[in-house]
């Protein structure tokens, strides 16, 4: 996915309709209706989905995060980008984003954690201006212990983590609103 389309596809996948993501837990109230419409949360009371207060784009993880950054240059380039469905994230040699839809997310004490399914296009191993050409591509994922297991520890309304990944030493800070 090429970085100029990312602030389109940010404002297309917030704003659109509710595509829910099946639970890793046993189903509560509603568990006879399709996981879109128990996961979705509605007027009538139900919950909304573990991952809602990740929704946008962040920047650090790979580096520190810029002290002062103003949301057009943030939205520019994000480091990660999270959504109902999918996570993007941004290599430092390359110029798309390497997705990877959503199985589930449940929540755990201090955050998520999110089963993520096999990328949706294969790594090439070439990078912006031929670099790493020539060599395999990377394992998808953050550098985690488990490539399709990525947690995030929420470490304030701002600010999170991925533990024990190799990839993002960093915290994360949200892209601050225009």
């Amino acid at each position: 996915m090429h970085r100029a389309l990312i602030p389109a596809l940010l404002a297309a996948a917030l704003a659109g309709p509710a595509v829910a993501q099946t639970p890793s837990a046993p189903a509560a109230p509603g568990a006879g209706a399709p996981p879109a419409q128990s996961q979705r949360g509605t007027a009538q009371g139900q919950t909304a989905l573990p991952h809602a207060f990740l929704y946008g784009a962040w920047t650090g993880g790979i580096f520190p995060a810029p002290v002062t950054l103003s949301a057009q240059e943030c939205l520019a380039a994000p480091t990660v980008i999270f959504t109902r469905d999918a996570v993007l994230r941004a290599s430092p040699t390359d110029v798309t984003y390497q997705q990877r839809l959503v199985e589930t997310v449940r929540a755990v004490p201090g955050g998520v954690e999110f089963r993520l399914s096999r990328p949706v296009q294969a790594s090439t191993g070439g990078g912006a201006f031929g670099l790493g050409a020539g060599t395999p591509a990377p394992e998808p994922g953050f550098g985690c212990s488990s490539p399709d297991l990525l947690r995030v520890q929420k470490r304030g309304d701002d600010q999170i983590a991925f533990p024990n990944c190799s990839e993002f030493p960093y915290p994360l800070v949200r892209c601050p609103a225009r």
